[in-house]
């Protein structure tokens, strides 16, 4: 099992080498610009600032750029930290939401992957521009203003069975979250038909990163405690806020396990966030909790959206996810613990994995 944190501000790079002499594996930067930090920005300082650890975007979104920018912008990153850059990649939840905007359509979506896989190959591509079409291609390779001789992985973002089906079909790896996005067998066997689909194996180096929340317990502490509500809450309710939109533009039932407390939640949002529901409801996303979202983090609810407990509980947990096929686990910490809980992890359970 590989492990992975979460860094998105541009003048707390200190963090990725922190977590680097920790023994972390890679990080993730996010991409969503009304919140945090430009990622490639982020990834550009974190490139000068490490040596070992692998680096890159978790995730970049489609929608925000031209996919020749985005092959661009990875293979910048590649430049400086060439081998160790790879490129997560989704629709764009989040990050479009908070701009009142719907994620990229599926059909969209593999279009321009094909585009960017092509490009960081050092390839010729067939590009497409409000009705234009033209080959493209990295000039002037010379003069080495990008780095396309070390490949870099392409980790498709699938939280539902057809993203999750793409990553199998074209992807170097895929990440999805537990348990929004199913449970990891699930999320696997649409990654087994994408490739069957495309008739390749997965044995090939493909990899599976999975987003998950982290809470672990000191002796003594109970799962009604403030300071592990506090520690949890803001991870958690970012998996509600992506469900609300989620059930609302698909019309699939709700999750069994949200059912306890979704009339209650919907009714607090629908009141609260009528007008500016893409401004309000994602502000606190992964970095701290929402003071009023506060009482919806039950003790249920941690169970349900946590890998938690004590050190060797978790070890267990995450022991039964690699038997299962997960390679990597990646987890975000709220703004003002991030230093403390990467630390507890290495510490607690990394080392006995």
């Amino acid at each position: 099992m590989k492990f992975g944190i979460t860094s998105s501000k541009v003048d707390e790079i200190g963090l990725i080498s922190h977590a680097e002499n920790l023994g972390y594996d890679y990080c993730w930067v996010t991409d969503s610009p009304m919140i945090r930090s430009d990622p490639f920005a982020v990834l550009a300082q974190a490139a000068r600032q490490t040596q070992k650890i692998r680096i890159g975007t978790g995730v970049a979104v489609a929608g925000l750029r031209l996919a020749p920018v985005t092959a661009n912008a990875i293979a910048t990153i590649n430049r400086l930290a060439p081998g160790r850059t790879f490129l997560g990649i989704g629709t764009g939840n989040t990050a479009m939401r908070a701009m009142g905007q719907q994620p990229m359509g599926i059909k969209a979506f593999r279009e321009y992957i094909e585009v960017v896989k092509t490009m960081i190959r050092g390839e010729e591509a067939s590009y497409t521009l409000d009705g234009v079409t033209h080959p493209i291609q990295f000039q002037n390779p010379e003069f080495n203003y990008v780095d396309v001789a070390h490949p870099i992985p392409i980790h498709i973002s699938g939280f539902g069975s057809r993203t999750q089906a793409l990553a199998g079909e074209i992807g170097d790896g895929m990440i999805t979250g537990i348990p929004r996005g199913g449970s990891f067998s699930q999320a696997m066997g649409n990654v087994r038909q994408g490739a069957a689909k495309s008739g390749r194996s997965l044995d090939d180096g493909f990899e599976t990163f999975a987003l998950v929340n982290i809470l672990m317990l000191e002796p003594g502490q109970k799962l009604t405690d403030e300071a592990v509500i506090q520690q949890c809450g803001s991870a958690i309710m970012a998996n509600v806020h992506y469900l609300v939109d989620w059930v609302k533009e698909t019309r699939n039932p709700v999750p069994d396990y949200m059912l306890p407390f979704w009339d209650e939640y919907i009714a607090f949002h629908e009141k609260r966030d009528a007008e500016r529901a893409h401004l309000k409801m994602h502000q606190s996303h992964y970095s701290f909790l929402d003071p009023e979202e506060a009482r919806f983090i039950t003790p249920e609810m941690i169970k349900t959206f946590t890998i938690a407990g004590q050190p060797e509980e978790m070890v267990e947990q995450l022991r039964a996810l690699e038997r299962q096929g997960l390679n990597a686990i990646n987890f975000m910490t709220p703004l003002d613990q991030q230093y403390r809980l990467i630390e507890d992890l290495a510490r607690n359970v990394m080392s006995k994995m």
